[in-house]
């Protein structure tokens, strides 16, 4: 790796920290392009490269996504028995979805993930409020039935899964905002795990990944990410405590539009420099 590789991975360890403290999310839509741009830059055949940058940003988002959680342990904000169910179940989906994603195409992945996060973000925008003397909902069935489905996406698409989560969490679950982004954030601690599992399982054997690396996982891009993410995760969550909870759900929208138009490359054929 050359030293801009290394800078521009640092760098974006920094914002990638930041929102998944902020907005209880694993900071992929940073991660992945860049990673993507750096290991095509090494010589790494694209549709390789795809899977490497998914298989690597879940090992970024296993110690980012325990970091954020600590910080909004410490706010109350997170859910702890719903985290778990829900970890657990989306766990052993991500395995599946992570092995049914190495034999796909890269640029299926890409196209996929795009679309996943456009119709999460609509749905957010335009579902109404929950009423306020709504509970969140309380069951460990409940929780089963969302938290499986949600670790298959997220296995499939390289992600923690908190853009997800989160419109599951407040829409469907009532969680309120807050609540929504504390636990989806500590979910994301087991939903990585079982992604990464799947993608250090699946890539240990094939051909043309630089070393070292550990299946679909590229450890020095893995260090420069989770070296400067982890202190930043602490910053964001902080940050998401001082904002109101509709200022906090509307920033989380802004982002998931970004990172749908961006992943799909509408913004490429519009000739748009972001």
């Amino acid at each position: 790796m050359e030293v801009n590789h290394i800078l521009a991975l640092l760098a974006t360890g920094l914002g990638v920290g930041f929102a998944s403290g902020l907005l209880g999310i694993g900071g992929c839509f940073i991660m992945i392009p860049v990673q993507y741009w750096v290991y095509c830059a090494m010589g790494v055949d694209p549709g390789i490269a795809i899977k490497l940058a998914f298989g690597t940003n879940l090992f970024v988002v296993l110690p980012t996504a325990l970091s954020g959680s600590l910080g909004h342990h410490r706010k109350g904000a997170v859910w702890w028995k719903a985290a778990f169910v829900l970890g657990i179940c989306g766990l052993i989906g991500a395995i599946i979805g992570a092995t049914v994603a190495s034999h796909v195409p890269g640029k299926v992945l890409v196209v996929v993930f795009g679309a996943v996060i456009l119709f999460g973000g609509v749905r957010m925008l335009t579902a109404k409020a929950p009423k306020i003397a709504e509970e969140p909902k309380d069951s460990v069935l409940v929780w089963t039935l969302w938290g499986f489905p949600l670790g298959v996406v997220t296995g499939f698409i390289g992600i923690g899964g908190g853009v997800l989560m989160v419109p599951v969490m407040t829409l469907f679950l009532r969680f309120k905002m807050h609540q929504a982004v504390g636990t989806s954030t500590a979910m994301m601690i087991l939903t990585s795990i079982g992604g990464l599992i799947g993608y250090i399982v699946n890539g240990w054997n094939v051909p043309g990944i630089p070393s070292p690396h550990l299946g679909y996982v590229h450890i020095w891009s893995w260090l420069a990410l989770a070296a400067t993410s982890v202190g930043m995760a602490q910053v964001g969550a902080r940050v998401a405590h001082l904002l109101p909870g509709k200022q906090l759900k509307m920033i989380f929208i802004i982002v998931m539009f970004y990172m749908g138009l961006k992943m799909i490359g509408v913004f490429s054929w519009l000739h748009l420099p972001i």
